[in-house]
């Protein structure tokens, strides 16, 4: 018997119509109920798992999503991204599925690029109806649900080693497999993996809550089909699918001129080497319309860093980039002709044959070669959202948001006073940027619906306190309009323990844009103020803590958008009496003048309109249009800015 360990290319699967193009199409009213009901199963799997689930990371923290797939394997829904069913119907053909059939994988590099890394464990359940002419039933759809798990094995506590070197380090690997068969659950196959965690009751608790999550998830869909009909349902998918195409092609593309823009940004450090610029680099070709198939965005990575040692590589080039395609497109709604109308548009497989993807060869960040670790993945997922962010806000004069951080890791594992083994692990939020026409939100996460954990349930469970939670001051950065606040969080031990930390951005900050300044970096400190005062290490695994000593936390500021000067000098104040801006910043970063008071903060106007009118002389003459912050400055060694970051290159 040969075994072989490197994974094997499979073509992708690409989308397409389930039914013919014949000029009728089906009722518009029937369309928006079907789509309705795609979008209100999809809530009710996600809302079954929430409730039903064991773990932290799972029932509190909301680090999972659910997604429904037709059996062209087109993802339909748009509320939240899921995984990919491309790795299941690969090693499982469709006509040999049952009812009842749970399928299962977390081997990232046998996924097609749905999943990043082995903590995020996917479920896969196909849906049967009967079609006509057809005596038995058959598979018409999927729903699948993926969700970052508490620990699944490897060299350290939550399976996310900061200096793994290979994937072998980082866990246990499972490619597709069936875990249920026609409602039977493969005893074995869940042996093996709650044997390899460090927390195996959550585990069997979250994999038993999103199977039985999908399993109905599937039955309600069941009943759709019977409900109108497999052939009306697919033409309604299909419907939905032509719709989300020719909507953002209309009003998102068209929004960007025509032309080539280059722009690139940069991970910090991977864990192994010293920090260093990772590079991530995207080319953006808008087409026009004589293209054909219509106007098109053509992203081409060449020019993106070679793999890293350690794990903050992604693969994103698998399934020519299917996952990468509905990860990156979010950030396009952007564009759209207000909020509103930006909240109103989903994203689904209707937006894939809009995008095309160029792919260096292996051996880079984002086409690693197995077995490159992983775990740090999002380092270089969250990157890119923000360099293609920032090649189209060069397309359409800055008319993008500003950069931010919205996601990383941070907790703390030991014994509690029982000499159980514990870990509490969250993901915590920070500010997003600045906009054209609005402040950044403060402390938001990028995962839907995801949050912190609450004080109140980790205070009753683990060894610690938290001694504070708020806004971290000041982290915003300054601009027309200011970039959000990340949190600030201090956490004080009752017991011995280790900290650890998934986290980027504490040299190179949240970049702002046509003016705007970037935002505050991360940072993780012991002790604060007191003699043993020291900061830790943004990835680490284990930083030990004593019993009474304080860890603060504090997550990474949006950057600005547009001049600071240029803030309304009352939105100053206000800022200053809200909390989030401190006299000092709102003299350095806005030149704004507070007059001496006891009451409310108040303005000394004429000597803010001096300050602004020094400031504004001072200026060089050739001021880029990204501000990276001092980090940049420390790992380029020296230079201020990239070769990219003025609009004209």
């Amino acid at each position: 018997m040969t075994v072989t360990t490197e994974p094997v290319a499979v073509q992708a699967v690409k989308p397409y119509r389930l039914t013919p193009v014949d000029g009728t199409t089906p009722d518009p009213v029937l369309v928006e109920i079907v789509a309705g009901y795609l979008a209100s199963v999809e809530m009710e799997v996600e809302t079954s798992i929430s409730r039903t689930s064991r773990s932290p990371m799972i029932r509190d923290a909301h680090d999972f999503r659910a997604g429904i797939h037709d059996r062209n394997l087109r993802k339909l829904t748009g509320r939240s991204y899921s995984a990919l069913v491309h790795p299941v119907a690969r090693d499982f053909p469709l006509d040999t599925m049952k009812p009842g059939d749970v399928y299962f994988h977390n081997d990232v590099y046998l996924s097609e690029g749905g999943i990043g890394h082995l903590p995020d464990l996917c479920v896969t359940v196909p849906v049967f109806a009967t079609r006509p002419g057809e005596e038995e039933p058959s598979v018409v759809a999927f729903v699948q649900a993926f969700g970052h798990h508490d620990d699944i094995g490897g060299c350290c506590p939550g399976s996310m080693p900061s200096g793994a070197t290979t994937v072998y380090e980082e866990g246990l690997m499972v490619p597709p497999i069936k875990l249920w068969d026609q409602g039977v659950p493969n005893e074995a196959a869940l042996r093996i993996m709650t044997r390899n965690s460090r927390m195996p009751d959550a585990l069997a608790a979250d994999l038993d809550a999103e199977c039985s999550a999908c399993l109905m998830g599937a039955r309600r869909l069941t009943e759709l089909f019977e409900r109108y009909g497999c052939d009306t349902v697919e033409a309604c998918f299909d419907a939905m699918m032509d719709a989300t195409t020719e909507t953002y092609r209309r009003e998102i593309l068209r929004k960007i001129p025509e032309g080539e823009y280059t722009w690139e940004d940069y991970a910090e450090h991977d864990g192994v080497d010293e920090p260093m610029l990772h590079r991530q680099r995207i080319t953006l070709t808008k087409t026009g319309p004589e293209d054909e198939g219509g106007e098109r965005l053509i992203l081409d990575f060449n020019g993106t860093g070679p793999q890293a040692k350690g794990p903050i590589n992604h693969c994103g080039d698998y399934a020519d980039g299917n996952f990468l395609i509905k990860w990156l497109a979010p950030i396009l709604r952007n564009l759209a002709d207000s909020p509103e109308r930006m909240a109103e548009l989903d994203v689904n497989e209707g937006v894939v044959p809009l995008i095309e993807m160029k792919f260096p060869e292996k051996g880079t960040l984002i086409t690693p070669i197995f077995p490159a670790p992983t775990n740090a993945r999002t380092f270089v997922i969250l990157r890119l959202l923000g360099v293609l962010a920032g090649v189209v806000a060069k397309a359409v004069d800055g008319n993008m948001p500003a950069d931010q951080e919205t996601i990383r890791y941070t907790g703390v594992y030991g014994e509690d006073f029982d000499g159980h083994s514990y870990l509490m692990r969250e993901v915590l939020g920070g500010g997003s940027g600045g906009r054209h026409y609005a402040d950044g939100e403060d402390t938001i996460h990028v995962v839907p619906d995801s949050r912190n954990l609450p004080t109140e349930f980790t205070e009753s469970r683990f060894p610690f306190i938290v001694e504070k939670l708020g806004l971290a001051k000041d982290s915003g950065g300054a601009g027309r309009y200011r970039g959000g606040l990340g949190y600030e969080k201090h956490i004080r031990m009752l017991k011995d323990a280790n900290f650890m930390s998934i986290a980027d951005r504490s040299i190179l900050s949240c970049w702002g844009v046509k003016g705007g300044k970037a935002g505050r970096p991360f940072s993780v400190v012991l002790d604060p103020g007191g003699p043993n005062e020291r900061e830790f290490d943004a990835l680490t695994d284990a930083e030990p803590i004593k019993a009474g000593e304080v860890v603060r936390i504090r997550t990474t500021g949006g950057g600005g958008w547009g001049d600071p000067l240029d803030r309304p000098i009352e939105e100053v104040v206000r800022d200053v009496l809200w909390g989030k801006v401190s006299a000092e910043g709102a003299r350095v970063d806005y030149g704004v003048v507070l007059a001496s008071s006891t009451g409310e903060p108040v303005a000394d106007v004429d000597a803010t309109d001096a300050l602004r009118e020094q400031m504004r002389a001072d200026r060089g003459l050739d001021e880029p249009f990204f501000d990276r912050g001092p980090g940049y400055e420390r790992l380029s060694g020296g230079a201020k800015f990239a070769e990219f970051d003025f609009i004209d290159r």
